[in-house]
């Protein structure tokens, strides 16, 4: 039997041949190098060089331009883009038609009318929407009204002409004696016995009746 020692070496040998990695040629270097180059052309940094818009648009330092998500102009700085932000002056609450061409909205069109219980009245338009009620619109868009005060009538029983706001006493002055209306200043025979007279200015209260004696069948 011959000795061990050349097979222990060759094994040793076979160990270490499969631990050695496989030798990079230069040509792996440069693929690797240029793919980087790649990248970095890609997603190049403009910080400190200049401004880049939403559409991929490269500005210098000291250029102004417009980025996409604004219509306010932007400087393009080391730092990044500063843009304007004015103080934009209030639209107007009646404004129906607002453009954003701009760096501040602006109201193109107002509302030039009121709208009153589903009808419309030019500005300064007078109009009554009840005998009652008297209104206007006013250059604000809004409608303001009076409402008359109608004074008390002096009857019983006041009627309500159309197209007047107030009601009025077509037979004048009167008042209550008991479920009779007898007329205003004048003394009033309710029945055989009984005179009565309403009372001075005081209509609603009823009349102040005098009973005297009669005899049966006596007018």
């Amino acid at each position: 039997m011959g000795p061990l020692f050349p097979t222990t070496c060759v094994v040793l040998l076979a160990l270490n041949a499969a631990a050695i990695p496989a030798s990079i040629s230069p040509e792996d270097y440069a693929a690797d190098e240029a793919e980087q180059t790649i990248n970095n052309e890609i997603f190049d940094d403009y910080r400190g060089k200049g401004c880049v818009d939403d559409s991929g648009f490269v500005y210098k330092l000291g250029e102004r331009f417009f980025p996409g998500h604004s219509n306010c102009p932007c400087m393009c700085t080391e730092d990044g883009p500063v843009c304007d932000q004015p103080e934009c002056p209030k639209i107007h609450p009646k404004c129906t038609k607002v453009m954003h061409n701009g760096c501040c909205p602006e109201c193109k069109e107002v509302k030039n009318f009121c709208e009153y219980r589903g009808k419309t009245y030019k500005v300064l338009e007078e109009f009554k929407p009840s005998p009652c009620e008297w209104c206007r619109c006013e250059p604000n868009n809004e409608v303001h009204c009076v409402v008359a005060d109608c004074a008390v009538p002096e009857c019983v029983n006041p009627v309500y002409e159309p197209e007047q706001c107030c009601p009025i006493c077509k037979n004048g002055p009167n008042c209550f004696a008991g479920t009779t209306i007898i007329p205003a200043g004048i003394e009033v025979k309710v029945d055989d016995c009984t005179i009565c007279r309403c009372h001075s200015g005081d209509w609603w209260k009823p009349a102040q009746c005098l009973r005297r004696e009669c005899l049966n069948g006596q007018s």
